[in-house]
């Protein structure tokens, strides 16, 4: 069965977190919450336990926020995979000859198939009543997890190793210094922000829009996402955005014993325990309707592309802009953003990449904003997948929405 895609619409502080930061995973949310089948929030709100107005944003990143306390320390490399023979901008491998880093299952790819797996067992179970307070917690936290690691795939520095996922590489934007991946987490999409076109701090002509969005201060630019991306030059491709290949191979799912093995003795020789007949880059994450690694492999490619500039890698910046780091994820404070633009601009060692070659060619080509509606649709459809009452439902929904668009 593939995913069905149901469409219900056709200066900026900004917090640091890992990946897109918390903007970036709410607006992924968002997208997501505004193309859900009617019949998916009331159980989405029902497994988050909310009372009163029921959004998926506020819970985006609370992967990020627990994952410092002791019983949720082990979930950071969930958050990013990183291929050993991996160094953008020169080699791009996912995976390449010598396979993963880090320990097999281990990884924001598999995280999503893991979390998606519990997420399935709990509906099966609740729709025979079987359900019990444990089951209900269990899935409270896969669905959390589902809903961030979505958003995390879709942001590219969270696909390389290469420097900590761009966290050991120092940049200047704006006449400021940063590194790679806070540029990417947040200055990028804080940038666009606050450059919003003023005719979208005003709703759109769809009530399925408006009623998703939460007065926030980044609510104009998820407007001109949908309006000019998702309704717009998007339009054609949402289908293939959540197609998977029809013919992937599809090995039998993992046991529990299995993937704690896996995580308790290491990649290699989990490996060599249970067996290695994998595909998908050897992750056994893809199937015929979910598959991360079939959609993670363009944005990683993104990494050679345009991330990672070849003058990081040249004189003079190869000697001054590699700072070493042992945090993946975004670490600098929470007032990062903020430090950043009220900072005065200063001239500095470092690349600057505020410029028309780099982050004008991002704007212009909507790299961001793509990989944004991306995250956002997938989740929708993964969700629909999961917690829709029937896929006649969906198909109905999905065509008498199109005729609005």
């Amino acid at each position: 069965m593939r995913l069905s895609l149901v469409l219900a619409a056709g200066s900026a502080v900004l917090p640091c977190v890992s990946a897109w930061g918390a903007v970036g995973h709410e607006v992924v949310a968002t997208v997501a919450q505004m193309h859900l089948h009617p019949s998916v929030m009331p159980i989405l709100c029902d497994i988050l336990n909310y009372t009163g107005d029921c959004h998926l944003a506020p819970v985006a990143a609370w992967a990020d926020k627990v994952r410092g306390l002791p019983q949720y320390r082990w979930t950071g490399p969930l958050h990013y995979i990183g291929a050993t023979d991996d160094n953008p901008s020169e080699t791009c491998a996912f995976p390449g000859e010598k396979g993963w880093e880090g320990r097999r299952n281990i990884n924001v790819l598999s995280g999503i198939r893991n979390a998606t797996n519990t997420l399935e067992d709990y509906m099966d179970l609740r729709r025979m009543g079987l359900i019990t307070t444990s089951n209900d917690d269990r899935a409270q936290v896969a669905l959390k997890f589902l809903i961030h690691f979505l958003g995390d795939m879709h942001m590219p520095l969270h696909l390389t190793g290469r420097e900590r996922g761009g966290n050991g590489i120092k940049v200047s934007f704006d006449s400021r210094v940063t590194n790679l991946h806070s540029l990417w987490d947040g200055l990028l999409i804080a940038k666009r922000i606050r450059t919003i076109p003023h005719n979208y701090t005003r709703p759109l002509p769809f009530p399925e829009v408006e009623s998703q969005l939460r007065g926030t201060i980044y609510d104009p630019y998820i407007r001109r996402i949908v309006w000019e991306g998702i309704m717009g030059k998007y339009h054609d491709e949402l289908q293939s955005w959540i197609t998977c290949p029809a013919d992937t191979a599809i090995r039998t799912v993992q046991s529990s014993w299995e993937i704690w093995l896996s995580w308790a003795v290491g990649r290699r020789l989990g490996s060599w325990i249970v067996g290695s007949s994998l595909t998908d880059g050897g992750l056994n994450t893809d199937d015929s309707t979910l598959c991360p690694y079939h959609w993670a492999t363009p944005i990683h490619a993104l990494n050679c592309e345009i991330v990672f500039p070849k003058a990081l890698d040249e004189l003079p910046f190869n000697l001054v802009s590699f700072s070493g780091t042992d945090d993946h994820a975004c670490n600098s404070s929470s007032h990062a953003r903020e430090d950043h633009w009220l900072s005065a601009p200063r001239k500095n060692p470092y690349l600057e990449l505020d410029t028309p070659e780099y982050s004008g060619v991002i704007q212009d080509e909507w790299i961001v904003e793509k990989l944004l509606s991306q995250g956002g649709i997938r989740l929708a459809a993964v969700l629909n997948w999961l917690f829709a009452d029937g896929m006649e439902d969906v198909a109905y929904f999905n065509d008498k929405l199109a005729l609005m668009l």
